[in-house]
């Protein structure tokens, strides 16, 4: 059976040259999880949560003080996905009442590394931003 032109040799592999790489190959690779991590750990509130647990170890009660608009609910899930991909831990102190914290695992801080290079990038260029968005709604709206 011969390949396809321009199919990978080892479709189940996320590695990829500088030559292979098509964006769009995150989603038809099998056994590759790219598109799936990146919609998790780019989501406004999973990036809110690394980002205010970049230093602190945090209960519950205080990120969801911190997170404005986050549901209980939703930061529930957040937490548990995040805890799930080994980016957060969670630690449960047997007290009464109960008292769990929520921490970067050491893969977490270097996402949060990476995290803020981006918030980096778009402070240095928000002015820029503004004035791209200035244009183009005066270009639409007249």
């Amino acid at each position: 059976m011969t390949m396809e032109e321009g199919t990978l040799n080892s479709p189940s592999r996320c590695e990829l040259t500088e030559e292979d790489y098509e964006a769009f190959q995150w989603d038809t690779r099998e056994d590759c999880e790219v598109r799936q991590i990146l919609d998790r750990v780019a989501d406004k509130w999973s990036l809110l949560v690394i980002a205010l647990l970049d230093r602190n170890t945090l209960r519950f009660t205080e990120l969801k003080y911190k997170i404005d608009g986050i549901s209980q609910r939703m930061l529930t899930t957040t937490l548990r996905h995040l805890e799930r991909d080994g980016l957060v831990s969670r630690t449960v102190y047997p007290v009464v009442p109960p008292r769990v914290e929520y921490a970067l695992t050491p893969l977490g801080m270097t996402l949060h590394q990476t995290i803020q290079s981006l918030v980096t990038w778009t402070e240095d260029h928000q002015s820029e931003i503004a004035l791209a968005r200035a244009r183009y709604d005066k270009r639409v709206t007249v």
